[in-house]
């Protein structure tokens, strides 16, 4: 028990005989005889063996240091060397020491570290999970390894990083959302995500229109049977055929218009493209592919609030 030794030294005087009470959240010693505060303001200066790793199955009970990166040759500890600019009172010092750091980090950890810092940013921007950030600094570990990128901003190989990574792990996102978390144009994280996947033969999960349909129809408040609907329509659309050169997400985005134009629950084209992050007049090209064939394409069960006969045209 904490403070042992303070407890033998002293003792109530109406009561020596007495074992002291302490009250821990107070920090007091109190007679059980007679509700003396004997002392008070006591300090626990035990070991406080707890763990503060993520890991569950952690034995480590050390408190000492920064957890370290593998990811680092140094395992992320550097030290500091500081040294006066001035001596006390010269015209340097200006009434305060003043130092100057020094890392003895080198250039290759420095990088990481920043990478990684920024990796961490943009995914913190979109609530993007731990394991996702794991993976994109460990194929930014890999890509600058390599040395198959030189030339190519580190700002711009992070971002790319980040969108393989939501891939691989099954929550794909678009190269405006990336493109919106970072300071780096949408087609230079386009480059740098091509280069990746071809010098590195990264494999990269083939995207859906799936994949992108339950979030873009949450953001646009659409009712889980729109949500249905629109998905079946997607999925028939690439099952005729219908929209051959289309990207996963332009398909999603006229699905989306189809089926809630279908219901009361419209949506227009400026909502829908705000949201999927692709132009009006891309998901107008696709709706139109897939409009001669729109009675083929809903569901059995699709609450119709107006016959498919009405949708709109162009």
């Amino acid at each position: 028990m904490a403070g042992r030794n303070y407890l033998h030294q002293i003792h109530c005087p109406q009561h020596p005989d007495a074992a002291l009470v302490e009250d821990y959240r107070a920090g007091d010693m109190i007679c059980p005889e007679c509700g003396l505060v004997v002392g008070d303001r006591t300090i626990d200066v035990g070991s406080e063996w707890r763990t503060f790793s993520n890991d569950k199955d952690s034995k480590d009970m050390s408190r000492v240091g920064d957890s370290q990166n593998p990811l680092l040759s140094g395992s992320d500890l550097s030290t500091i060397i500081e040294r006066p600019s001035g001596p006390p009172g010269s015209s340097n010092d200006n009434g305060f020491s003043q130092f100057s750091n020094r890392k003895t980090m080198n250039n290759s950890d420095r990088v990481l570290i920043h990478a990684f810092r920024e990796i961490s940013s943009m995914a913190d921007r979109i609530s993007l999970p731990k394991n996702i950030v794991d993976r994109s600094n460990k194929l930014f570990k890999q890509v600058y390894d390599s040395k198959s990128l030189r030339g190519r901003a580190n700002d711009a190989i992070s971002a790319a990083c980040l969108y393989i990574a939501c891939r691989q792990e099954g929550v794909p996102r678009t190269f405006k959302e990336i493109c919106a978390i970072s300071r780096i144009s949408k087609k230079e994280i386009g480059r740098s995500f091509k280069l990746i996947v071809k010098n590195l033969e990264t494999n990269v999960e083939v995207i859906t229109s799936g994949d992108f349909m339950s979030r873009f129809c949450s953001n646009l408040n659409l009712p889980p049977y729109v949500q249905r609907g629109a998905t079946y329509i997607a999925r028939k659309a690439v099952e005729k055929d219908l929209v051959a050169g289309r990207s996963p997400i332009s398909v999603a985005a006229a699905a989306i218009y189809m089926a809630s134009q279908a219901s009361k629950e419209k949506r227009s084209q400026k909502e829908i493209s705000e949201i999927a992050g692709v132009a009006e007049v891309t998901i107008r090209q696709s709706y139109k592919l897939m409009h001669p064939r729109a009675k083929d394409l809903f569901p059995e069960d699709f609450n119709f609030h107006i016959p498919v006969s009405q949708l709109p045209t162009f």
